[in-house]
């Protein structure tokens, strides 16, 4: 396993970036052009789809054409002649192709300046379009029959679009990584070469740290999945020797089915994890039998949430989500293109946070962030629950705690399970304070941050009024400050100066490497 420098006591490491420049348009070129996906795609995306129907309404005929051929022609009484089973299976695979060219025919993509366009659908047509700068991350899948044929599904999100991202399936794995480039690109307003506006590089990347299969065996054993297959087990072996009927033992098959077929879609999720920098942003690749790998371009996240379980207590790993505008709850694979860290160490997860936030605003970055991973009280300035929340967290009313720096909100709660939630000001979609009747007798107020749909959910249970008070108009106003100076869209494109941006103009990343340094 290898690591690099994040937080640490000598300074963070910032993503290495091209000197930025104005963005210059691009020329109707290649990629402006309507283009079609790989041929091969349908076949990809559908070869399930054909399997299933061979072998639900194919296996009948084919023992007809066996004993039909074995008798010299002839076909048993009520069987089907020779000549039908074999013009309906000549007619299967016309309709099949011909399906196929269709689907491959009306299915066109195209990449302009500004959008990315995608018509699909023979006969409901489905016209789709995204706004390049508003694209949040970008991904080049690689599930397994299409690593065969050297192909790869380019999704990408665009901050508008929720669940249902868009999706180019599939091109070739050299033209998927060309085409995610010029799309960055673009979105970034990076300064290109006027006479040759396609010409556009797959950004460089250095590798940061990656995981060994053998931790991300041992996580997955550490995980809820084996906690619940312990408490199968000890109803199924309970009823057993309550009932002595070995017949129930018949119910723990399908368990032990269910754990396996679990244990087996997390390791096969996120081995050969890797973690790397680029222009582009943070790049991330995992996936044994089906690949993805994942670009998150920066100031993106939109916040990060690292937790700990009761069992990661033991090998000190920590697991780190983020939200991310466009990818939702992300139910659909699992909740893993959210997970920035499945198991890391503690150096690791700073490691990853200075990737994240170049600039945490605080002068010891590593103190500060330790103390909202395990610290309690108010260490490193985290003001936490007063003493009568006892009542309510008798165990962790001291570690339900906040602090604010000069760039995030860091949100501490969790006792069992730590949890530590990191939120940059400008991406502050509102603010709420909640109080119920227990509550409001004792004057505690539960404050939450709202962000982005995903796994994070910033919130500090069982706040002081005074001080809850004191944090939602304080965030208010650093939120607003934040969004004024905060980094354009197109993160490599210069901000023009004027007048009235000469005491808002963001700092640099030298000024921030000068910063961590002091």
């Amino acid at each position: 396993m290898s690591a690099a420098k994040g937080y640490d006591d000598g300074g963070a490491v910032a993503p290495q970036s091209n000197p930025p420049g104005p963005a210059v348009g691009f020329r109707t070129g290649p990629e402006d052009q309507w283009r079609r996906v790989h041929p091969v795609s349908p076949l990809v995306r559908g070869w399930l789809a054909v399997v299933g129907l061979i072998v639900v309404f194919g296996r009948n005929s084919f023992d007809d054409l066996v004993q039909a051929i074995g008798t010299g022609g002839r076909h048993r009484p009520g069987g089907a002649p020779v000549w039908l089973i074999l013009s309906v299976l000549a007619a299967a695979v016309v309709i099949f192709a011909v399906v196929f060219f269709l689907s491959w025919f009306y299915t066109r993509y195209q990449v302009t300046d500004d959008h990315v366009r995608v018509n699909s659908g023979v006969i409901f047509r489905q016209q789709r379009q995204a706004r390049i700068d508003r694209v949040q991350a970008i991904d080049v899948v690689q599930p397994l029959l299409a690593r065969i044929f050297s192909l790869a599904e380019l999704k990408f999100e665009v901050a508008d679009a929720g669940k249902s991202a868009m999706k180019l399936s599939f091109l070739n794995l050299d033209e998927a990584k060309r085409l995610r480039a010029a799309i960055l690109a673009r979105a970034s307003g990076m300064r290109v070469d006027p006479d040759q506006p396609s010409a556009i590089s797959e950004a460089p990347e250095r590798e940061v740290l990656a995981l060994t299969p053998g931790r991300i065996a041992g996580a997955t054993l550490l995980s809820g999945i084996t906690v619940a297959a312990l408490v199968l087990t000890a109803l199924v072996v309970g009823a057993l020797l309550g009932t002595g009927s070995p017949a129930l033992l018949v119910v723990f098959i399908p368990l032990l089915l269910a754990v396996g077929a679990a244990y087996w879609k997390a390791f096969t999720t996120d081995c050969n994890f890797r973690v790397a920098v680029s222009p582009d942003g943070v790049r991330l690749h995992y996936g044994l039998l089906d690949t993805r790998a994942q670009t998150i371009p920066p100031g993106r996240v939109q916040a990060v949430g690292v937790t700990q379980s009761p069992l990661w207590r033991l090998t000190g790993w920590y697991r780190v989500h983020v939200n991310v505008a466009g990818y939702g709850a992300d139910h659909g694979d699992s909740g893993g293109r959210t997970v920035v860290l499945p198991a890391g160490t503690e150096a690791e997860v700073m490691t990853v946070l200075g990737l994240i936030f170049p600039d945490p605003g605080v002068a010891d970055p590593v103190r500060v962030f330790t103390a909202g991973l395990r610290g309690k009280g108010r260490d490193q300035g985290f003001i936490h629950s007063p003493r009568r929340a006892r009542l309510l967290d008798p165990f962790a009313w001291r570690r339900n705690a906040y602090r604010a720096t000069d760039t995030a909100l860091l949100c501490r709660h969790g006792l069992l399970f730590r949890r530590l939630q990191v939120v940059p000001h400008e991406r502050t979609q509102s603010l709420s304070l909640f109080q119920g009747p227990l509550m409001r007798r004792l004057g505690l107020v539960d404050f939450e941050l709202h962000s982005t749909a995903g796994p994070v959910r910033p919130m500090v249970h069982h706040l002081d009024l005074v001080s809850a008070r004191e944090l939602f108009t304080g965030q208010a106003a650093r939120a607003a400050s934040a969004r004024r100076t905060g980094r354009p869209e197109r993160w490599m494109e210069e901000r023009p100066a004027g007048p009235d941006l000469a005491g808002a103009a963001s700092p640099s990343s030298a000024d921030k490497d000068n910063q961590y340094e002091q």
